[in-house]
C-alpha cells in the first residue's frame, strides 16, 4: 500500500526518538531554570518546565509509536 509507514522499527529510529525525548526534557528544564534565574523565583518555573518537557515527550512517544502499531 503506498504511503503506509514501514513497520520495521530499528536502532536508528529508536535512537532518534530517544534524542528527541532527551532534547525536550533538557529544553524544558533549561527554559524553566532561565526564567527562574531572571525572575528571582525558586524552583517553580523549573518544575513547570520539567512538566512541560515530560508532557511533550509522552505526546511525541505516543504519536511516533502509533505509526508502528495496528491502531
Amino acid at each position: 500500500m503506498p504511503g503506509a509507514p514501514d513497520r520495521n522499527l530499528g536502532w536508528p529510529e529508536l535512537l532518534g526518538m530517544g534524542a528527541v525525548i532527551a532534547a525536550q526534557l533538557v529544553v524544558g528544564l533549561g527554559l524553566g531554570l532561565l526564567i527562574d534565574t531572571a525572575a528571582g523565583t525558586s524552583p517553580i518555573f523549573l518544575l513547570i518546565g520539567l512538566l512541560l518537557g515530560i508532557a511533550g515527550s509522552v505526546t511525541y512517544t505516543v504519536v511516533e509509536f502509533r505509526k508502528y502499531l495496528n491502531t
